[in-house]
C-alpha cells in the first residue's frame, strides 16, 4: 500500500474510528485501526467486538492499493502532533512508514488477517430519519438509563420503529423519558413486537459522530444487533439482552387535574438556585404550587436552606410535591430554553408528568415530602 492524504481530514476520520478502540483488551489486535484502500478510496475500521465502526475516506492519492493495521494510539499521536499539510503512508511486510516533509515514523504492525471483520450495511429494509432528529432522540433519553438494574435491561435506549415514526424510551425505574419523531420505513422495515435496546455506550458514540444536521441516517435492527449508517460512517452494535418494562403502562389512563404551562428558562434557573442547598445524600427540592407562584425550597443540615419564588399562572388549591433536582435538570437542559413545557400533577404521591409540544414526555416519581 502507498497513499498520500491531507493530514487534517485523515485525522478527523481516524479519530472517529479510534473512539471504538478499547483501552484494555485481552486481544491486542483490537488496539489497531484497519485501513483498506482501493483505487476508488479507503475505509477505516475498528471494533471492540461489541461495537464496530467503518469510516469512508475520500481525497486519497492512491499509488498502490492494499490493507494494513495501524496502531491506534501511535497513529493518532502522529496525526495530532505533526503539523504538515500532507502525509504519505506506505506499508511493506516489515511494517508501516509515515512520512512528512521533515519527519519519518516507522510503525510495527500485526497481520491484517488477524483483525476481526467489521459488519457493513447491506440491508434493503431499514428506516431513514434526519441526523438532527436522531441526535435529539438520543440526547433526550440517554440520561434516564440504568446500568445496574438486576431485573430489567435498562442499560440502553429502547427503540420502536413504526411505518412513519420512531420512538425512543429510557428508564431507570424512578423516571422515564420518551421521545418520538418522524421516520420513514424503507422496504417495510419495522421493529414489530421485538425488544430492541441499543446500549448506552453505543448511543453516546452515535450522538458524537453523527453531527451533520443536513444528512440522514439509515438504521436497521437485526436479531441481535443494529446498524446505523450515514453517507460516510457506519456504526454496528450488539443489542442489550433482557426485558424492558411495559413503558406505556406508566402513563395515566385519564388526564391529571392540574396542568401547568411553564417557561423553560426561568423554571430551570429557579431549580438550579434552589439546588445550591442540596447534597448527593439529599437531592430533593420541595415545590409548593400556590396562587400566582411556586416556591422551591431545599434544606441540608450541614449547608443551610434555600427558598426561591417563581411567578406562575396557578389557580388550583395549594399543591406540594418533592422532586429530585437532578432529574429535573436532566430534563430541562435538553429543551429549547426559549420555549415552554407542560407539567401535570395529580397529588403529592403520584408520578409527575412533563410534556413538550413536539412529542417529548418525561415522568418522574416524587420523593417523600420533607417537613416545611
Amino acid at each position: 500500500m502507498k497513499i498520500t492524504y491531507e493530514r487534517e481530514k485523515f485525522l478527523q476520520a481516524f479519530h472517529h474510528a479510534a473512539t471504538v478502540v478499547p483501552t484494555r483488551s485481552p486481544k491486542p489486535v483490537l488496539k489497531n485501526v484497519r485501513l483498506d484502500v482501493s483505487l476508488e478510496g479507503g475505509t477505516l475500521m475498528a471494533t471492540d467486538l461489541e461495537i464496530g465502526i467503518r469510516v469512508e475516506l475520500s481525497g486519497l492519492e492512491v499509488e498502490e492499493p492494499g490493507s494494513v493495521l495501524l496502531p491506534a494510539e501511535q497513529m493518532m499521536d502522529i496525526l495530532r502532533e505533526n503539523k504538515d499539510e500532507r502525509l504519505s503512508l506506505a506499508s511493506d511486510p516489515s511494517g508501516v512508514v509515515v512520512r512528512g516533509e521533515r519527519s519519518v515514523f516507522r510503525l510495527r504492525t500485526e497481520p491484517v488477517e488477524n483483525f476481526p471483520p467489521v459488519r457493513s450495511f447491506q440491508e434493503e429494509k431499514y428506516h431513514e430519519l434526519s441526523v438532527s432528529q436522531f441526535r435529539q432522540m438520543i440526547r433526550r433519553t440517554v440520561f434516564a438509563t440504568d446500568l445496574e438494574n438486576p431485573r430489567y435491561a435498562l442499560g440502553g435506549v429502547l427503540w420502536e420503529l413504526l411505518e412513519d415514526r420512531a420512538i425512543a424510551v429510557a428508564t431507570d425505574g424512578r423516571r422515564l423519558a420518551k421521545e418520538e419523531g418522524p421516520a420513514r420505513s424503507i422496504g417495510g422495515h419495522t421493529t414489530g413486537e421485538a425488544t430492541r435496546i441499543i446500549p448506552l455506550r453505543a448511543m453516546q458514540l452515535m450522538e458524537r459522530i453523527f453531527t451533520d444536521p443536513e444528512e440522514e441516517i439509515q438504521i436497521v435492527f437485526r436479531e441481535n444487533d443494529v446498524l446505523v449508517r450515514s453517507p460516510k460512517i457506519t456504526v454496528y452494535s450488539l443489542l442489550v439482552e433482557g426485558r424492558f418494562p411495559r413503558w406505556r403502562d406508566v402513563f395515566p389512563k385519564t388526564p391529571y387535574p392540574i396542568q401547568l404551562e411553564l417557561p423553560v428558562q426561568p423554571f430551570y434557573q429557579a431549580v438550579r438556585e434552589a439546588a445550591i442547598m442540596t447534597s448527593p445524600e439529599h437531592q430533593g427540592i420541595r415545590f409548593t404550587f400556590g396562587e400566582g407562584k411556586v416556591v422551591l425550597a431545599a434544606q441540608e443540615a450541614e449547608l443551610g436552606e434555600s427558598r426561591i419564588e417563581l411567578p406562575i399562572t396557578y389557580e388550583c388549591p395549594e399543591m406540594p410535591v418533592a422532586l429530585n433536582h437532578r432529574f429535573l435538570v436532566d430534563f430541562l437542559r435538553v429543551l429549547d430554553q426559549e420555549t415552554t413545557f407542560r407539567m401535570e400533577m395529580k397529588d403529592s404521591e403520584s408520578p409527575v408528568i412533563f410534556r413538550t409540544q413536539n412529542g417529548y414526555e418525561y415522568i418522574v416519581m416524587p420523593l417523600a415530602l420533607p417537613s416545611s
